[in-house]
């Protein structure tokens, strides 16, 4: 794929219909920071994170880290568009 055309799909990912199935992308970002939030506290106490320790805008960078590590491993297009529309989101 062409960057324009990465682009183009990632604009229409995040600023489609989605957000009508899923709420807005901050939201819905600040929600996975929150379970994670809790779910690093209860296997690594040690950490001793606040509950709302992992913002949305952090939920955002790791969700692109997850693509950023699949395209290291072996990519497709959409491991770039869906990149292209975490790091918009966040």
């Amino acid at each position: 794929m062409k960057r324009s055309e990465i682009l183009e799909a990632a604009r229409r990912c995040v600023c489609g219909e989605r957000e009508q199935d899923y709420g807005t992308p901050e939201n819905n970002f600040e929600t996975i920071g929150l379970l994670w939030g809790v779910y690093l506290r209860a296997a690594h106490p040690e950490i001793r994170l606040p509950i709302n320790g992992i913002t949305a805008k952090d939920a955002g960078a790791m969700m692109a880290l997850l693509k950023v590590a699949r395209i290291a491993t072996g990519s497709s297009p959409d491991s770039f568009v869906d990149l292209a529309g975490y790091v918009a989101c966040a």
